[in-house]
């Protein structure tokens, strides 16, 4: 198809050592129908939403041609998985391109589910409509949380079955991200490739997302601080509202600082910081209590790499990268903390707020809250329906927390528009996104296209959003799956 869809691609990663990707072709599917396009991205993207749905821009979004102008590889990486390491690589994606939009922004395009790679390793490289559709919603329901993510431009429907012990509907997601670089890329670059290579890899990440560490004396040193501190906001941010990401390996930490591979992830109902839904993480390796420091694990990995760059004597660049990774828990703790005072309504800070908060969260562990509706519940006001309320514990505290609103000199009103911003009213609840997801493997996109409607405004605070806000009184644990 010519460029009359709005395809402008810049292909730099395929500019870089032939050893970070192959040359690689999607598979020609049978029958593709667009399931779900996001006409909003597509328009992001410099791209005619009208003609990507026409049987021309669905063959692209299928991988059954190819848009002018692309240069389609698989990318090689490595990383520790559960902590173990592995020689890994795009086994069921290929990156088209990077489309530059009509502002002049990079983004990579990239087909998950498209057919085998040379990184395989005996898998199929397809993908089922069921987590393709999930990675849609989750994807996109980060994105209006705020929290920087990958993103979803479309979901098709191969017309043929991918078989995981069963045969099930196939489908090819169409992924927008700001680069599928990740520590897992650095990680192979460093076990595998020569110093050079290593060094080519970094200078161009830096270009690309850390420009202004070009102007630093030890520019390498300026790029892993920068990374560490991307890092640290973001896991803070997954841990504002509830969300545990299921299996932060190495390969799924981007350099950019976006979330991706949405797999076994989910969203807390009851808040327990040693709550796991994935189903492969048994021993709660990835809890959500335990996210934070496993980003600093990961961050440690990350430094490793860089070891060589950072200094022409091994034992200097050990010391600064043990100096720069010795900044993340404070800079964690920093973003947590202050996330924590915008959702209680605070614009200042006195001492014995981490007390409050902590107290909170341990009142709330021991009544089984809610965690989102506890919130949302300080926020309008409305304390009722929850057993928490009721105590002596949460009625004492929710003393202390009237008088601390009081010591600051901001209105009761600016305070509650404070939290308003950051307490979502609604998220993508377990029980809603598997009802959807189930629906549409039946035909039925309705359940969906509502549920996307009410998560895009999850600030809203509607009256349409309240039936969304209700938690299943259910006792059968919530699990999730890989789906790969």
């Amino acid at each position: 198809m010519g460029n009359e869809t709005g395809w402008n691609f810049d292909n730099s990663y395929a500019r870089l050592p032939e050893t970070f990707f192959k040359p690689c072709e999607p598979t020609p599917v049978k029958k593709p129908e667009v399931v779900k396009l996001n006409v909003q991205l597509a328009q992001e993207l410099g791209l005619d939403a009208a003609l990507l749905n026409t049987k021309n821009g669905t063959d692209i979004l299928a991988g059954n041609a190819l848009p002018e102008g692309a240069e389609p590889i698989a990318q090689a990486y490595a990383g520790h998985q559960f902590g173990g390491f592995n020689k890994l690589g795009d086994g069921r994606a290929i990156l088209l391109g990077e489309q530059i939009t009509p502002e002049g922004e990079r983004f990579d395009i990239q087909l998950k589910g498209p057919g085998k790679t040379p990184y395989s390793r005996g898998g199929d490289g397809r993908a089922a409509l069921g987590p393709m559709l999930r990675e849609y919603i989750i994807s996109e329901a980060m994105y209006a949380l705020g929290i920087p993510t990958t993103r979803s431009l479309a979901v098709v429907s191969t017309g043929q079955p991918t078989f995981r012990g069963v045969d099930l509907p196939g489908a090819i997601l169409t992924r927008v991200a700001a680069s599928h670089l990740r520590v897992g890329t650095f990680q192979y670059a460093a076990a595998f490739c020569e110093v050079d290579e290593l060094r080519a890899l970094a200078d161009y990440t830096i270009e690309r997302h850390y420009p202004d560490a070009k102007e630093d004396e030890n520019p390498y040193f300026a790029f892993l601080k920068a990374m560490i501190d991307r890092q640290a906001k973001l896991i803070a941010s997954w841990q504002h509202i509830g969300f545990i990401h299921g299996v932060q390996n190495t390969d799924n930490v981007t350099v950019s600082g976006e979330t991706i591979d949405y797999g076994p992830c989910a969203f807390m109902d009851v808040y327990d910081p040693a709550t796991v839904f994935s189903s492969i993480d048994r021993v709660g390796r990835y809890a959500y209590g335990n996210q934070p420091p496993i980003g600093n694990w990961n961050l440690a990995r990350f430094a490793e790499t860089l070891v060589p760059l950072l200094a022409d004597d091994e034992k200097q660049g050990v010391k600064l990268a043990e100096e720069a990774i010795g900044t993340y828990p404070e800079r964690f703790y920093t973003y947590w903390l202050e996330g924590m005072r915008k959702k209680l309504g605070f614009f200042n800070e006195e001492k014995e707020d981490e007390t409050l908060i902590d107290d909170l969260l341990e009142i709330m562990k021991k009544y089984r809250a809610d965690y989102t509706n506890t919130f949302v519940a300080l926020t309008t006001g409305c304390l009722e329906g929850m057993v928490l309320f009721a105590t002596a514990e949460f009625k004492e505290w929710h003393k202390r927390w009237q008088e601390r609103l009081g010591r600051q000199p901001e209105s009761d009103k600016a305070a509650l528009e404070r939290m308003k911003s950051c307490n979502p009213a609604v998220i993508p609840r377990n029980h809603r996104v598997e009802a959807a997801l189930d629906a549409a493997e039946k035909g039925d996109l309705s359940v969906m296209e509502e549920l996307l409607v009410v998560l895009a405004k999850p600030f809203a605070y509607s009256e349409d959003q309240a039936e969304y806000q209700k938690v299943p009184a259910s006792a059968a644990p919530y699990t999730t799956y890989c789906g790969t």
